[in-house]
């Protein structure tokens, strides 16, 4: 697998010897020539602006990353390029491949297809309106998203199943997933944001034992009895219908991101199918009018960082404006089986600093440490830029709970835990974290991560 990382790495630096006076040729000399041009002269003032070259630039820049907890930062490079053929779609391409120093590697390759919308624009003449308000509005667009990414991580930490687990069960392993999918988002109201979200997957994933720890290997702890699904990982065939919701409410100072999705995971085995329900409920409340959404910008993949969905739009820079917010997040995972059916442990959401997916939740336990088929989950937030550095600071409270089945959720007390500390704002957003966070009884934790969405880009599917 290594080998694939490096071809593919090696693929992608080939990519500008190829592309001679071609568009993309035309690309990579001007990216040649801005590096050139901030880079020349080494000085603290110019090393924003070369930085921002390395590792923002088009269409072909630095990859940097969280891979996952306990699995390191990772490096690579990132491959970006965009096409108009006509008026009507947009296709933004992204590739990257990224290595961390324990040896776990992510890469992948992803098409976002951008349907823009007609807009007939009526002209009278006359005086203007009382208002003088435009009635124009940037309305929604639909896209579809077409991907292959891989993944293989050495270090996962396996508690067991459910609320009582242990810090003495504690084991480790190691898991690699191939997804092949496509996923879109379809508006179908304007004026309250929303839009129809629909999935396909296939899901391929390996667990394999990890005998490098002083935490023991999961098969030394655990069997296929407390583990489902460790001695046997069939195919699935993985899909999904839901709403998305992004409207801004009482003059942009209520911002909110509700997303309903309802997934069927179908198994080569049958005893592995289940389905899930999962509700996730966020609100932004912005002090300022001027504070960024923290919402990956739909045009854009997992490594482009456009302001719009223009093909030379630039990157957001980093902003030195009084921007904060407060934020309140609610999410729900329920899942149901047939008679003789259990959810694999793989693809049990958990909650304890980190999940797989980079998201943060109870960040004061050790990550994945609450694994169920149910996971229950409410977080307070408040962040802050510092005077007009690229700095903030960072405060949150959690409560979250898990359960083996639905009816558990009423007899289990909620975790707590609290979090403090500051963030790196690349482009107006908190991408980079370094929290303290302490509470319910299982001591502290400190941890530094950088966001997946590093560039404000989306389209990389979900491990679980």
């Amino acid at each position: 697998m290594r080998k694939q990382v490096f071809f593919f790495l090696i693929l992608l630096v080939a990519i500008p010897a190829r592309a001679q006076q071609s568009r993309l040729g035309a690309e990579f000399s001007g990216e040649g020539e801005r590096l050139k041009k901030s880079c020349s002269s080494f000085n603290f003032k110019a090393l924003g602006g070369c930085a921002q070259v390395f590792f923002l630039d088009h269409p072909l820049h630095i990859a940097v990353g969280s891979i996952a907890p306990q699995n390191g930062f990772g490096a690579g490079a990132a491959f970006v390029y965009h096409w108009t053929p006509n008026e009507t779609w947009r296709l933004n391409w992204n590739a990257d491949a990224v290595a961390s120093p324990n040896g776990s590697w992510r890469t992948g390759l992803y098409m976002k297809a951008i349907r823009v919308p007609t807009r007939n624009l009526t002209v009278t003449m006359g005086t203007s309106g009382a208002s003088g308000e435009s009635d124009l509005a940037v309305s929604e667009a639909p896209f579809f998203n077409l991907y292959a990414q891989a993944i293989s991580l050495n270090k996962i930490y396996y508690f067991g199943l459910g609320p009582s687990t242990t810090r003495s069960g504690r084991s480790a392993f190691g898991m690699s997933e191939r997804i092949f999918g496509t996923n879109l988002v379809w508006p179908v109201l304007s004026k309250l944001s929303l839009s129809f979200y629909g999935e396909a997957n296939g899901r391929f994933v390996d667990i394999r034992g990890n005998h490098g720890e002083s935490t023991p290997s999961i098969e030394a702890l655990y069997t296929e009895a407390t583990a489902p699904g460790l001695t046997s990982q069939p195919g699935f065939a993985q899909f999904g219908e839901g709403l998305r919701m992004r409207p801004h409410l009482f003059s942009d100072y209520l911002r909110l991101n509700y997303f309903l999705n309802f997934q069927q995971f179908v198994a080569g085995d049958s005893t592995f199918s289940f389905r899930r329900l999962t509700v996730d409920l966020g609100h932004q409340i912005p002090l300022y009018k001027r504070t960024r959404s923290f919402l990956p910008k739909d045009h854009n993949g997992p490594d482009s960082c456009a302001a719009d969905s223009t093909a030379d739009s630039p990157c957001p820079s980093v902003v030195r404006n009084f921007e904060g917010s407060v934020n309140l997040r609610f999410f729900l995972s329920d899942s149901f089986t047939g008679t003789g059916s259990v959810v694999p442990f793989y693809f049990q959401r958990t909650l304890g600093g980190s999940d797989i997916n980079g998201n943060n939740s109870l960040s004061a336990f050790q990550d994945y440490r609450f694994r169920a088929p149910n996971v229950m989950f409410l977080r307070e937030s408040f962040e802050h830029s510092i005077w007009n550095w690229p700095l903030g600071i960072a405060l949150s409270a959690d409560q979250g709970k898990v359960a083996l089945t639905r009816d558990d959720f009423g007899s289990r007390p909620w975790l707590h835990t609290y979090s403090a500390g500051l963030t790196l704002r690349a482009g107006g957003f908190p991408m980079v974290f370094l929290t303290f966070s302490w509470g319910s009884g299982e001591g502290t934790h400190t941890s530094a991560s950088i966001d997946n969405s590093l560039l404000g880009g989306g389209g990389r599917p979900s491990f679980f």
